[in-house]
């Protein structure tokens, strides 16, 4: 049965390979997903069969890519392998993708996800040529229900000259009544206060407002979200989950935290998951939460009854989650709220809620600086997300990591980081499996011991501390003393031999 009930929107239905049409060399497109939920799946693989047979000819075809996150491999991997993304912002995972930014054919700019939707709106990237936006069904009355995230949307439907709109009939219709679309945002000068006093506040509609006379295609699927599964807890995961929470229970006995903690923000992996998990098992009871994404482990605390409000911009769940969450979704929006991502991922409410965040990082170094995106400073993993947004403006913010990578060979504790994404001024606390480093109130150089002797590994420690001692003797400044003609070596070393172990 058709999800689309509007008679004026079933005559603008078409095959995904006409309406991909709409699309030319040069355009810059608007798509929606955030995080392999929500993205459109027929019209990207359409449009990279499009680019290919015109690359075939010998003919330019290459195009901007603008989502709310990252998305999946028939969307950034099928234009990715076709070399059809000429701009792509603002967060990416996908390896083909990934790779095509680092081999020089495909520009990326790694901006903020608050910051994306507005910027684009604003005009900052040019003309927004197309939205193209998956929906879960559109009612008789034309109202229009997102499906399993919201992202940019919003800002992409009210930029782009023309509007395709993917009905997927696998998204739940249980989902109808779980989003939260507030369209009080508004650009400079005219943008108001954002109502939002508590994690579980509803202050918009269900609903999108979309005018009809920008839409030019509809195109029906019934495909699934691309969710990847969750490794299994390791214990290095338990033993970081462990750390944090024990950190968190302590901030709680001191009066600093209330019993039942303040929004819990958690980034996107299986370290973070594994945060929630260990949550599950301790004695907090009425949490909150106000975050990027709904994961497997914040179901098991809605599910347990723990969790009484959860807000986010999308799911990030593993496929049998997935499956819970399509059965269930109409239970579940009792408790979750899926926003557009620049009210998740406002620093006005985070920083009004006194949101604790919780990231991952690539490396960290011995004064609190720490690196997400950039591998060896220069080749680009993902992109900084929304762990900005978040830190900077989080009650407490947190980075977790294991010590080492690649078996040992590189250690996530270093000199210098070889990239800032976040730097000391932002950076409270980091955790690893070998300890916490709660760095709040320290000088830099008050930071080092707890960072080398907490967080680092032991077969680094001796390196860590044999490059500070004689930074600090070397130097005439002793706030944060560096050697710059040696604080590299670790990712040298690593180039050279294969490892970062002197």
């Amino acid at each position: 049965m058709s999800r689309i009930a509007s008679e004026k929107y079933r005559s603008k239905v078409m095959s995904a390979d006409d309406a991909a049409r709409f699309i030319k060399n040069g355009m810059n497109v608007g798509v929606s997903g955030f995080t392999g939920s929500g993205y459109p799946k027929a019209v990207p693989q359409a449009l990279a069969k499009q680019i290919k047979e015109a690359h075939d000819k010998g003919e330019e075809f290459m195009i901007g890519v603008f989502t709310g996150a990252s998305t999946s491999p028939e969307l950034d991997g099928a234009l990715a392998d076709v070399d059809g993304i000429k701009l792509r912002m603002p967060y990416q995972s996908d390896p083909d993708m990934r790779k095509k930014i680092n081999d020089g054919v495909s520009y990326y700019v790694d901006a903020h996800l608050s910051h994306s939707g507005p910027q684009v709106w604003a005009g900052h990237y040019g003309k927004m040529d197309v939205a193209v936006i998956e929906v879960s069904q559109i009612k008789e009355d034309g109202k229009v229900i997102p499906s399993s995230s919201v992202g940019n949307n919003i800002s992409w439907m009210r930029a782009a000259d023309k509007i395709i709109l993917e009905v997927n009939a696998w998204q739940s219709e249980g989902l109808e009544g779980m989003h939260d679309i507030w369209y009080g945002v508004a650009l400079p000068p005219n943008r108001q206060a954002i109502p939002i006093l508590k994690a579980g506040d509803r202050i918009g509609q269900t609903w999108y407002d979309i005018p009809f006379e920008k839409v030019v295609a509809v195109v029906e699927t019934d495909d699934h979200d691309r969710n990847s599964p969750f490794k299994p807890l390791d214990e290095d995961s338990k033993k970081i989950a462990g750390y944090y929470l024990d950190f968190l229970v302590n901030e709680v006995k001191h009066g600093r935290l209330p019993e039942n903690l303040l929004p819990l923000q958690s980034g996107v992996g299986n370290i973070a998951n594994a945060v929630l998990s260990g949550l599950l098992n301790s004695d907090f009871e009425n949490l909150t939460s106000y975050t990027e994404v709904i994961q497997d482990g914040m179901v098991d605390l809605i599910d347990a009854g723990k969790l009484v409000a959860a807000s986010a911009t999308a799911f990030s769940l593993s496929p049998e989650y997935a499956t819970k969450m399509n059965d269930n979704a109409a239970e579940y929006a009792k408790t979750i709220i899926l926003r557009q991502q620049d009210i998740s991922n406002h620093p006005e409410p985070i920083r009004r809620l006194g949101v604790l965040a919780c990231n991952g990082l690539i490396e960290a170094d011995i004064y609190g600086n720490v690196n997400s995106t950039h591998i060896m400073g220069t080749k680009m993993q993902n992109g900084i997300g929304g762990s900005g947004d978040f830190t900077r403006n989080a009650y407490i913010s947190a980075f977790v990591t294991p010590s080492t990578a690649k078996g040992g060979a590189i250690s996530a504790i270093v000199p210098m980081v070889s990239h800032h994404d976040h730097t000391e001024h932002d950076v409270h606390v980091i955790v690893t499996e070998q300890g916490l480093a709660d760095l709040r109130g320290l000088a830099p150089r008050q930071r080092v011991k707890k960072i080398i002797d907490n967080c680092a590994h032991p077969d680094y420690r001796e390196q860590l501390w044999d490059y500070y001692n004689r930074a600090e003797a070397s130097v005439k400044s002793h706030h944060t003393p560096h050697i710059l003609r040696e604080c590299h070596d670790f990712h040298i070393r690593f180039l050279e031999t294969g490892t970062m172990k002197a």
